[in-house]
């Protein structure tokens, strides 16, 4: 047997960065993509869900997204996809084709569908029956030109009104091995590849940033530790950072497409290559053009190439014939945080720094890829209108000024009276409300309120009371 497949994740289609329409990105990875689809001819492409940035995209987000179905059908006609909901997508909205794009080698799984079932138990002769997952309809067999056979498990993500279980990360653990004996038991003796949309325990998301964490929506850690019968692979989507499931080495999450913050700036985008049950001919062919490729490239591609393999690794997990090769993407848009570090800088440092940093525009237009860019400034150095002398150098480069952060160091909550730890709700509830103003005010403006606004706020306090 020899099949490749080819999984990815987290496209966001629609997505605004600050404001900026993503569009033009977004088809420069999906070109990108149906390039590889022409390179590697693959038996199957799997989306593991967030096809869309929310459940009510745009027309011209869907255009793209149809658009790229179409080329890709066109293109490999015998490839099939799947793709699986996410979060972020509208289930019924995303299955709403789902006939007319079967014919077409295109599976959609947005929603969990349910059989009713009587007479198998005694609660059924006092409720008339019980609800049951249609497992079936979320295995879906994957063949190709020889007739050789590989089981996909779609896994789109699943609402706690899907998962009617006291505890979600339990009742989602259920739901995987039930399914994955279910195709194993319909379907003994071929490779199952599960694609899910889940948080899953132990996984790294970015710090200092609400995006994904927005996005996990609070829901419980998902803990794939102990499952003996896992399938032979398994691809996420969900987080945006690339990396093996914790505790796994079957299981990871092939990584969001594009940074959705600046704290992502670091992350590294692509897709994975899966191959299952290549020979020893083949394996040595693929080598061999591996290295090949490696001597075109310069010596830092190649440096940098091997430090993201040093980091994912190849996961073979439970059979020894299933290959990974990740296939990296360069976004069309770098992110810059200037500075680089917490350096509190002058407004001629600011200027020199700008100038060596940023490119020149053209003819004074953005070119194809322009940079987003955050600047992190300090508030002592500078005046407003220096900032604003800022905002307009950064516009004034191939570069659009996406966000400024301004840094105000930490003032000592110690030297405000009436300044106390906050530990439970009883700590807020039972301390004076002036303390509290009072804190605040000294947060938000760094420093102390004077006697006077102390003394309005307090009569304020006594005139509400009464």
């Amino acid at each position: 047997m020899s099949m490749k497949i080819l999984a990815t994740s987290d496209w966001h289609l629609g997505n605004l960065f600050h404001g900026n329409d993503r569009l033009p990105e977004h088809k420069h990875f999906l070109q990108w993509l149906l390039v590889q689809i022409d390179e590697q001819k693959p038996d199957a492409l799997l989306v593991a869900g967030d096809i869309f940035d929310n459940g009510n995209p745009s027309a011209a987000a869907q255009t793209v997204y149809y658009e790229f179905l179409a080329d890709a059908t066109h293109l490999c006609p015998n490839m099939q996809i799947i793709i699986a909901a996410g979060n972020h997508d509208s289930a019924s909205r995303l299955e709403a084709p789902r006939p007319l794009l079967a014919r077409y080698h295109v599976e959609i799984r947005g929603n969990v569908r349910k059989i009713w079932q009587q007479g198998e138990n005694e609660d059924d002769n006092k409720t008339g029956g019980h609800w049951l997952y249609s497992y079936d309809d979320l295995i879906i067999p994957v063949s190709n030109e020889e007739g050789e056979e590989v089981i996909i498990l779609a896994v789109p993500f699943l609402r706690s009104d899907v998962i009617q279980s006291a505890c979600y990360s339990q009742g989602v653990n259920t739901f995987l091995r039930e399914l994955t004996a279910e195709a194993r038991k319909k379907y003994p003796g071929r490779k199952c590849i599960m694609m899910a949309h889940m948080y899953a325990k132990g996984s790294d998301i970015a710090k200092k940033d609400a995006s994904e964490k927005i996005i996990i929506g609070g829901q419980e850690e998902v803990d794939l530790e102990g499952w003996n019968d896992h399938p032979d692979y398994m691809t996420c989507g969900h987080i945006h950072k690339r990396q093996h499931i914790w505790n796994t080495d079957w299981a990871r999450y092939t990584g969001s497409i594009l940074p959705m913050s600046f704290a992502e700036k670091d992350y590294t985008h692509g897709i994975d290559l899966i191959t299952i049950g290549c020979d020893k001919g083949e394996k040595k062919e693929m080598e061999v053009k591996k290295k090949e490729d490696e001597m075109k490239e310069n010596k830092d591609e190649i440096e940098e190439n091997r430090t993201n393999e040093d980091e994912i690794g190849n996961c073979k997990g439970k059979s020894k014939d299933i290959k990974v090769e990740f296939l990296k993407y360069k976004p069309q848009h770098s992110l810059r945080i200037l500075p680089e570090n917490e350096e509190e800088l002058t407004i001629k440092k600011w200027q020199k720094l700008i100038h060596s940093e940023l490119s020149e525009r053209m003819n004074g237009e953005l070119s194809d890829h322009f940079d987003y860019v955050m600047l992190k400034v300090k508030q002592e150095k500078l005046s407003n209108d220096d900032i604003k002398e800022l905002e307009n150098l950064v516009n004034e480069k191939d570069a659009v000024l996406c966000k400024i952060q301004r840094i105000i160091p930490q003032l000592d909550l110690s030297t405000i009276q009436g300044s106390q730890q906050i530990t439970s709700i009883e700590d807020i509830v039972n301390r004076p409300p002036l303390d509290t103003l009072k804190e605040t005010f000294a947060i938000k403006h760094n420093a102390p309120m004077n006697e006077r606004q102390e003394k309005m706020l307090s009569d304020l306090l006594t005139t509400s009371s009464l």
